[in-house]
């Protein structure tokens, strides 16, 4: 029966209330365990992503910042601008596997444990992170072939700094 404070039979059987203190302590240390173990999981991860034609490949961890980036041969014949949106669409691409790995790694270590907080962590991560939807590829990708030996050129415009630029180059 439950007394007036709401404890019921624990203030009549201090046995008792140590019993139910004890397997509440070691239910939250099991908790904690499992916690600190999906999260060693999730900071182990790596997502890859790589350009359609292996000019740039981009590794990221759980949190969406760059662990690795690796350029083929191809991508020496990519102007920079061109070069940069592949990086950058790689990056993202690699990014929008996160919060589904994520998901995978709790729903393995905590099971059905925390719906709530795993929602909100999810949620938040699909945010930061969204799926890439297919973009049709621009009309001509192919990148400018270099000129040849035989190509004329137009000779390179020279700069000349003025005295008073002298010193102030950051280069």
């Amino acid at each position: 029966m439950t007394g007036t404070n709401g404890l019921g039979d624990l203030t009549t059987d201090p046995d008792e209330a140590q019993r139910k203190m004890d397997q509440w302590a070691q239910g939250l240390e099991e908790k904690a365990q499992r916690y600190a173990a999906a999260q060693e999981r999730t900071e182990q991860l790596r997502l890859t992503a790589s350009s359609s034609d292996g000019a740039v490949k981009v590794t990221v961890g759980a949190d969406g910042g760059v662990t690795g980036l690796e350029f083929g041969n191809k991508a020496r014949t990519y102007p920079l601008e061109e070069l940069s949106r592949q990086i950058l669409t790689t990056m993202h691409q690699a990014q929008a596997g996160i919060s589904s790995q994520v998901a995978e790694v709790m729903q393995e270590t905590l099971g059905d444990e925390d719906q709530e907080t795993r929602s909100l962590m999810i949620g938040t991560l699909r945010s930061r992170f969204p799926e890439i939807e297919e973009e049709e590829p621009p009309p001509d990708d192919t990148p400018p072939a270099p000129p040849s030996a035989d190509t004329p050129q137009a000779p390179r415009e020279r700069r000349h700094e003025a005295p008073e630029d002298e010193g102030n180059s950051p280069w």
